[in-house]
């Protein structure tokens, strides 16, 4: 029997090896979820609202203030779970007295406990703040939308008609609509507030609109004949509602200093409601004698305004593209 070579004896083995090596690493490599350089399978394109949410979740002012706004809609809901006492509880023995045990931020000129006055005004406050945003915003968005979308006269109608409301003032608006009313509900004041804040709304959601049908996947969808309430629900409206979110959060802070300033006047709330602009009102007579009784619902006030605008602007930083 001649003898092999080396390289002929080992090649049939040294073949197979081979081969089994070359399997073996190809099970290996779809087993393992970092593929062949371990850099981890392929991520799925992030959203702008993923991405968003992300930025979010490590700011902290966005932290800071969701938590003020939280514990604001827990107390507007729930007063009692902080404060037992009914407001309207006074005793004109104690008017303009301090703070003693049980009444930390002491009585007002009724003799009315402030800090329970201040707990459930917040019910008013934040009410009128998110319904007037939600009307606001509905209303207006769909107005501003539409004419954005599809142009032409209803377009320019609307536009002639925003100029019309941007000229009203809105405090002297406030004090001609709501000095006829004698409801001491928050709705006359919601529906003041819907009437006039429309327009700004109204105008970003235009522009929105306007850029975003501009893009190619809306014309690549209108080419393959979508109908235009697909286009508007499906491609239009996810790509231009970003800018309208944010103006409405903002907004919600001022629509609540808007609402205690015209209770402040007297045309807003009205007693026995409880508001702190009602309070603050009451309370601006005393200011040298008494100070507290306008320290903690303009303080309370202040707060929520300014946590409702902190928390638009970290809306406004996580949404600009810009920014990325």
């Amino acid at each position: 029997m001649p003898e092999q070579t080396p390289d002929e004896a080992i090649s049939p083995a040294g073949a197979g090896g081979a081969m089994d090596l070359a399997l073996e690493e190809g099970a290996t490599l779809e087993r393992t979820p970092g593929g062949p350089e371990g850099t981890g399978p392929a991520e799925k394109p992030r959203s702008l609202w993923s991405d968003a949410w992300r930025d979010l979740r490590r700011n902290p002012v966005f932290i800071v203030s969701s938590l003020v706004i939280a514990f604001l809609v827990i107390i507007s809901i729930w007063p009692s779970l902080i404060a037992g006492q009914d407001p309207l509880d006074c005793d004109l023995g104690k008017a303009q007295e301090g703070s003693q045990p049980g009444h930390p931020f002491g009585f007002d000129g009724q003799g009315c406990d402030v800090y329970t006055r201040t707990v459930h005004g917040a019910r008013n406050s934040v009410t009128v703040g998110v319904c007037a945003t939600l009307g606001v915003t509905l209303f207006g968005g769909l107005l501003g939308g539409l004419a954005g979308f599809f142009g032409g006269w209803w377009d320019s109608v609307l536009s002639r008609i925003t100029d019309v409301f941007f000229g009203i003032p809105v405090v002297l608006g406030g004090l001609v609509f709501l000095s006829v009313v004698i409801s001491s509900t928050v709705w006359p004041v919601i529906g003041f507030i819907v009437l006039l804040g429309w327009p700004q709304i109204a105008r970003i959601a235009r522009g929105s609109v306007i850029t975003a049908k501009q893009n190619d996947y809306v014309q690549a969808a209108r080419a393959l004949g979508a109908s235009n309430s697909r286009m508007m629900l499906r491609h239009v409206t996810p790509n231009a509602v970003a800018p309208v979110i944010v103006v409405a959060t903002i907004a919600l802070g001022t629509y609540i200093s808007l609402e205690a300033t015209l209770s402040f006047l007297g045309v807003g709330l009205k007693p026995p409601a409880v508001s702190w602009g009602i309070d603050i009102s009451a309370a601006s007579p005393y200011i040298r004698n008494a100070p507290h009784m306008l320290l903690w619902p303009a303080g309370a006030l202040a707060i929520t305004v300014l946590a409702f605008i902190l928390l638009g602007d970290a809306v406004r930083d996580a949404l600009d593209p810009k920014l990325r």
